[in-house]
């Protein structure tokens, strides 16, 4: 074989030996990519998928504005301090303290939704009356709040009402939205369909209530 043949068909070997390194390397580097787009999104993730995989979900589900006037209508004249459970974006509390001077805290355990919150409140000017925290509802002592907003699913009714029975001060109200308390007394509704807000007092202060200025009415306004 001659030198120039020989040349040849090492030049070959190389053009074909190319392609297959070159196909190496972008598959290795689709892998990289995809692992990293995986992990990026796992961690982002996190914070919506964990509360799913508790006992009982609460989803983030916007409040609608009717239902957000409907809950200021249930906090018309009330004093102290309001805590929403499970705040989400943090429209209520900002809402609150914007409408009818109240401050308040919302808890939420959505990290993301709670730095959303924070930014909400400044923008609204309210910063320096609501603040927003990343915890577990069931974890916090509600004796400290005389107003307590729960956009709730049915499934954790019982075990919240059972709760404000034990946590609830006997001047505490409740602000309930989408789902009632299973076996409280509404002393007055609002609103109606998937804007309903049921408000409530302690069932032992209830016929106290409604013999002073909580008589008990439904408004569908």
């Amino acid at each position: 074989m001659s030198t120039v043949e020989s040349q040849l068909l090492q030049q070959i070997s190389v053009t074909e030996e190319k392609p297959q390194h070159s196909k190496r390397n972008v598959g290795l580097v689709l892998v990289g990519l995809t692992g990293g787009a995986a992990i990026g999104l796992s961690i982002i993730a996190a914070p919506f998928v964990a509360p799913a995989l508790r006992k009982v979900c609460l989803p983030y589900v916007p409040a609608t504005t009717q239902q957000v006037n409907n809950v200021l209508r249930a906090l018309k004249g009330r004093t102290g301090t309001l805590v929403d459970l499970g705040s989400g974006d943090g429209r209520i509390v900002v809402a609150a303290a914007k409408a009818a001077k109240l401050s308040g805290v919302g808890v939420e355990l959505n990290p993301w939704l709670v730095w959303y919150s924070r930014w909400l409140a400044w923008r609204k000017g309210v910063s320096s009356s609501t603040s927003f925290m990343t915890h577990d509802l069931w974890k916090l002592n509600l004796q400290q709040y005389k107003n307590v907003v729960i956009f709730g699913v049915e499934e954790m009714m019982p075990d919240l009402e059972s709760k404000l029975l034990q946590e609830l001060t006997a001047d505490g109200c409740v602000v309930a939205c989408r789902f009632p308390l299973p076996t409280w007394q509404p002393i007055a509704v609002f609103g109606e369909g998937i804007d309903t807000v049921w408000l409530y007092r302690r069932p032992n202060d209830y016929a106290v209530d409604k013999r002073k200025d909580h008589e008990s009415f439904v408004d569908n306004r």
